[in-house]
């Protein structure tokens, strides 16, 4: 299975591409991680939101892989603890798809991203940067791959 984490918004900070770069490293063999920057939709004085949100809606959907299991994450999703994603991305595992988790722009996703989602994870109730949630995804990913292979990384 390979995963590619599909992200609206362009150019991380560098301590985050630095952060993101370290768990993809760690992830390379057993799970692959793949970036895919959306461009952000057109907003500003004079701008329909709602038009950037369908254009970013769009663009999400056009570079799914095909047959993807997709995880939209949304604040209204399931927050699962780090054992509870363990368990997931060992189901997901086993499907024999390939995942593609979403993360949306700052107005959230599309309907018609949030309808093609097979589920939808909560990182919690906190509002966290865009940039910075790619690096959460990430080192999340990597705990739960180091509990599936019962590394000691994980220590709950």
């Amino acid at each position: 299975m390979r995963a590619r984490l599909i992200s609206v918004g362009e150019r991380m900070p560098a301590w985050v591409a630095e952060g993101f770069a370290e768990y993809r490293k760690r992830l390379s063999r057993e799970l692959p991680l793949d970036l895919v920057e959306i461009p952000l939709g057109a907003r500003g004085k004079g701008r329909d939101p709602a038009r950037a949100i369908t254009d970013e809606g769009g663009a999400v959907l056009a570079t799914l892989p095909k047959d993807a299991h997709v995880v939209a994450l949304d604040g209204r999703g399931k927050p699962w603890s780090s054992e509870q994603l363990a368990e997931q991305l060992a189901a997901w595992r086993m499907s024999g798809r390939d995942l593609a988790i979403l993360i949306g722009g700052p107005d959230g996703h599309a309907a018609e991203v949030l309808a093609r989602a097979d589920q939808r994870w909560s990182l919690g109730p906190l509002t966290l940067p865009h940039m910075l949630v790619r690096l959460v995804v990430a080192e999340q990913l990597y705990r739960a791959m180091s509990i599936i292979g019962g590394h000691p990384y994980h220590r709950a």
